[in-house]
């Protein structure tokens, strides 16, 4: 028996945002429709995204994107909602749900986590 193909897919701010400035929803649409075409041939999909950072800045009514890194995790946070609120309403769509698994750099050089994640 041939085992399911498995894509990991990542898709960039520049890709999701209006030139970072929040979420293109459009283009995110886009993408969702794109994987759900995917999945219908049989292909899982992990979806590795960005783009919460742009959208916490403009939650956050900030006019650019700060250098400061507790801004920047600020920002992501406050942005993360948005992000999976938006992917979750476009695949609902589909009668599709979504999950988010957020990941450090320990979850990837750790053997024990990694294994855990694969």
């Amino acid at each position: 028996m041939m085992s399911k193909k498995k894509w990991v897919i990542k898709i960039g701010s520049a890709l999701l945002t209006n030139d970072g400035k929040g979420l293109d929803t459009i283009s995110i649409a886009s993408w969702v429709d794109q994987i759900v075409t995917l999945t219908k041939q049989d292909i899982e999909v992990i979806l590795v995204s960005s783009g919460a950072i742009a959208e916490g800045i403009k939650r956050l009514g900030w006019n650019e994107r700060p250098d400061d890194i507790h801004k920047l995790q600020a920002a992501a946070a406050v942005g993360q909602m948005g992000l999976i609120q938006t992917y979750e309403s476009l695949f609902a769509k589909h009668d599709m749900h979504t999950a988010q698994i957020l990941l450090t750099h320990d979850n990837l050089t750790n053997a024990d986590r990694y294994e855990n994640i694969s």
